[in-house]
């Protein structure tokens, strides 16, 4: 959402500037603009891209550490039940 909004903003700025007189200088400095923009979307996205791979690889390991736990109580349980028959 945010590299929509940075898109319509250079959009509007682009309009804006060749609505009037806009010269070669002006267009250059919209094209370095747009172009540092997407290099900032691009890397956001990078960055979000290795967060979700980061929290998957995370979830996996909670899931991994859950089941174990999940089986330690049943054992304890197990053993617990068996030391009140005797």
């Amino acid at each position: 959402m945010h590299s929509k909004i940075i898109h319509f903003a250079i959009a509007l700025a682009a309009v804006a500037v060749l609505g009037g007189c806009a010269t070669t200088a002006d267009l250059d400095a919209l094209r370095d603009e747009i172009n540092q923009a997407n290099e900032t979307a691009q890397s956001a996205s990078a960055n979000a891209d290795s967060a979700s791979q980061e929290a998957a690889e995370a979830k996996a390991i909670a899931e991994e550490a859950k089941v174990i736990a999940d089986e330690a109580n049943s054992k304890i349980d197990n053993m617990f039940k068996k030391s009140m028959y005797k």
